[in-house]
C-alpha cells in the first residue's frame, strides 16, 4: 500500500495511507475512504465510497485478503454494503484494478 505504487498500477492519482483510522483517496478523488484494519501481507479492511454515492448512503466496506498459494499470492476481495445501483462497481474492479494489477505485477 503506497501512493506511488497505487498510482503507477492504476495510472491514476491516489493518496494512500498505511495507518489505521487515516483517510485515502484513489482515482483522483473519485474513491475515498478510511483504513479500518490493516494486517500487513494478510488483510486490508476499509470504508469505501465514490462520488456517485448519495450523501445519505452509508459507506461500503472492502476487505482484501491475501493468501500465499504455490509461491503466488491469491487475492480475495469482498465488497459489501454497496448501494442497490452498485452492480457497475464489479466491472470497475475488473477493468480498473484486477487487469492493471496483473500487468503491473507481471512486469
Amino acid at each position: 500500500m503506497s501512493t506511488e505504487g497505487h498510482s503507477k498500477m492504476t495510472g491514476s492519482p491516489a493518496c494512500i495511507s498505511v495507518k489505521i483510522g487515516e483517510d485515502f483517496t484513489a482515482w483522483d478523488g473519485y474513491i475515498k475512504g478510511k483504513n479500518i484494519a490493516l494486517d500487513p501481507n494478510k488483510r486490508i479492511l476499509q470504508s469505501w465510497r465514490t462520488t456517485q454515492f448519495e450523501e445519505s448512503e452509508e459507506d461500503s466496506k472492502i476487505e482484501v485478503l491475501f493468501h500465499e498459494l504455490d509461491g503466488k499470492t491469491e487475492l480475495t476481495l469482498v465488497h459489501s454494503n454497496l448501494p442497490v445501483t452498485g452492480e457497475h462497481y464489479k466491472k470497475g474492479w475488473q477493468d480498473h484494478y484486477f487487469e492493471p494489477m496483473k500487468d503491473y505485477f507481471n512486469k
